[in-house]
């Protein structure tokens, strides 16, 4: 099975998303968001899932008026929530198949 990986580049970015070079080179300093691909900053790719956790800490930030290192910490909370979300759902569907037996 292949997987597909659709990927964004930091010009596209900026245009369809109306972000500064700027604001996504402050996100990806604090972590929130990681290129897949180049070494400068004209270069980055993103992959769907950082543009996804680049789009709500951008909100976060303006919506919230928090600064950077708080944004990022909420972000990582909230993909460690997902996490588990991701990782429970699964278990449910074990534990279901295992007690129909």
């Amino acid at each position: 099975m292949t997987e597909l990986v659709f990927s964004v580049s930091v010009e596209e970015l900026c245009q369809c998303e109306e972000f500064s070079q700027q604001l996504i080179v402050e996100v990806v300093e604090h972590g929130i968001a990681h290129p897949m691909a180049g070494q400068e900053v004209v270069d980055w790719v993103f992959d769907t899932t950082s543009v996804h956790w680049l789009r709500k800490a951008v909100r976060l930030h303006s919506d919230l008026e928090i600064d950077w290192v708080a944004v990022a910490m909420v972000i990582e909370l909230l993909q460690k929530n997902e996490a588990l979300e991701k990782q429970n759902k699964h278990i449910e569907q074990q534990l279901k198949r295992f007690l129909e037996y």
